[in-house]
C-alpha cells in the first residue's frame, strides 16, 4: 500500500481522546485481553476486547501471518533508530514501547511499505527504495495547498526471511512497484505499478511469474486485497473525470505524486472482470479489507467529516448496501486487517495517545 502514513502526520495534529489503559492478562496465542473499557468507545459494539500493542511513533499496516501467530508492520518510531518507515516483526501477544523495540526485518535503508506474509510463515514480501538510496527519500506533504502522497519510482518488491535477509527481488521494472498483498489461497500477489504509465493493479504468482494487468482506467488504483476465497479484489481508486481533474492527476503523477482526498472503493474478480464501483460516499474511502464471510468490506473513511477528519471504520456489503459505522474515534482509525481465523482485528488508531500525534496498533477481539 502507498505510504499512507503521510496523511496520518497531517491528521493527527488534532487532539485525540485521552484514555487510561489498564493491564489485563493476555491470551498467549492471540494477544487479546479482557475488555479495556477506556480503549473501546461505547458505540463500538463489534469490539469484545481490545489491546494496544505499540506506544509511540506512527505504526500501521499490521498484517497477520497465515497461522495468526505473528504480525509484520511498518513504523517510523525514531526511538527504534529509524528515520522513516521500516518493517518490524512481532508475536501476536507482544507489546512494544519506545524503550522496547521489536526486531526490524527490513534492511534499514531507504523507505519501505506494505509488508505481507507468504504462506510458509517464514518469509515476507515488501516494497523498498533501498536499491536506489540508503537514506530516506523526501516526503512532500502538500502541493498547491492540497494533501499529496509521494509515489516513489525507486520502489520495488522483495522477498525476505524473518531475519531480514532479502532472498529474492520480484519486480525490476522502471517506475513504482509497491503495495503488494497475498491471496489467502497462497497462490497470487496483487500490487500497484506505474509500468503502463498509470497507477494500475497487477497480479503475479508468488514467485513473481505470470504478471497480468488487472485494471486499465485512468486513476490511482491501489491498496488491493483478495477476498478470503481468493476470487475477488477490493481496492481504492481515484477516477478523474473532468478535463481539469484529468490534467491535475496527470501533472501530479508526472512528478511522482497523487492527491488522496477523493477516493472510492471498487471491487472486481481476481482477473479484473466484473469491475464495479462499491462506494459513492465522497471524500476519502480507503484501506478496505474483506470481512471473514467474504460478503462485507471493512474500510476507513472520512465521508461524514466536515473538516477532513475524523476517519472511522465502516462496514458495507459487497453489493454496496447496509453501510454501518464501526468505530467512533475523534481523529483517526484505519488499516483494519482481520486475522485469518476471523476472530481478531488489527488496526491503527490515534486513540489513547495522550492528545499527541502517535498512531499505534491495536488488536481487538471481533464479534459480529
Amino acid at each position: 500500500m502507498n505510504r499512507i502514513i503521510v496523511i496520518l502526520v497531517i491528521l493527527v495534529t488534532f487532539s485525540s481522546c485521552k484514555n487510561n489503559s489498564s493491564k489485563d492478562g493476555a491470551d498467549t496465542t492471540t494477544g487479546a485481553t479482557k475488555s479495556i473499557e477506556s480503549l473501546i468507545y461505547p458505540e463500538e459494539t463489534h469490539f469484545k476486547s481490545i489491546r494496544q500493542v505499540t506506544y509511540g511513533g506512527d505504526n500501521a499496516e499490521a498484517y497477520w501471518s497465515f497461522d495468526d501467530k505473528q504480525l509484520v508492520f511498518q513504523s517510523n518510531n525514531v526511538k527504534w533508530d529509524v528515520g522513516c518507515d521500516q518493517m518490524f516483526l512481532m508475536n501476536a501477544n507482544e507489546t512494544f514501547t519506545d524503550s522496547i523495540a521489536p526486531p526490524m526485518i527490513s534492511t534499514g535503508k531507504g523507505r519501505t511499505t506494505c509488508a505481507y506474509f507468504l504462506p510458509d510463515n517464514k518469509h515476507i514480501i515488501y516494497a523498498s527504495t533501498h536499491l536506489k538510496q540508503d537514506k530516506c527519500p523526501d516526503t512532500p506533504l502538500r502541493k498547491n495547498g492540497k494533501y499529496i502522497w509521494p509515489i516513489y519510482d525507486s520502489y520495488d518488491i522483495f522477498v525476505a526471511d524473518l531475519e531480514g535477509n532479502i532472498v529474492k527481488q520480484l519486480t525490476n521494472e522502471v517506475g513504482y512497484d509497491a503495495e503488494p498483498t497475498v491471496s489467502p489461497k497462497g497462490d497470487k500477489i496483487v500490487f500497484t505499478s506505474t509500468r503502463s504509465g498509470d497507477l494500475e493493479l497487477y497480479t503475479m504468482n508468488i514467485d513473481g511469474s505470470d504478471v497480468k494487468q488487472i485494471t486499465n482506467e485512468l486513476g490511482y488504483d491501489g491498496g488491493a486485497f483478495f477476498s478470503p476465497d481468493g476470487t475477488k479484489l477490493i481496492f481504492r481508486s481515484s477516477r478523474p473525470k473532468t478535463e481539469k481533474e484529468i490534467k491535475d492527476y496527470k501533472d501530479l503523477l508526472a512528478e511522482g505524486l497523487v492527491e488522496p482526498t477523493e477516493m472510492e472503493l471498487y471491487i472486481c474478480n481476481a482477473d479484473g472482470s466484473d469491475l464495479r464501483q462499491l462506494t459513492d460516499l465522497g471524500n476519502a474511502n480507503w484501506s478496505p479489507f474483506f470481512h471473514p464471510s467474504g460478503e462485507k468490506i471493512l474500510f476507513s473513511s472520512n465521508f461524514e467529516a466536515e473538516r477532513g477528519f475524523p476517519f472511522n471504520l465502516y462496514l458495507i456489503d459487497i453489493d454496496g448496501k447496509n453501510l454501518k459505522r464501526v468505530t467512533h474515534g475523534e481523529t483517526f482509525d484505519a488499516f483494519p486487517v482481520f486475522s485469518n481465523n476471523g476472530k481478531y482485528l488489527a488496526f491503527s488508531s490515534n486513540r489513547n495517545n495522550g492528545g499527541g500525534r502517535d498512531t499505534n496498533l491495536f488488536i481487538a477481539e471481533w464479534q459480529d
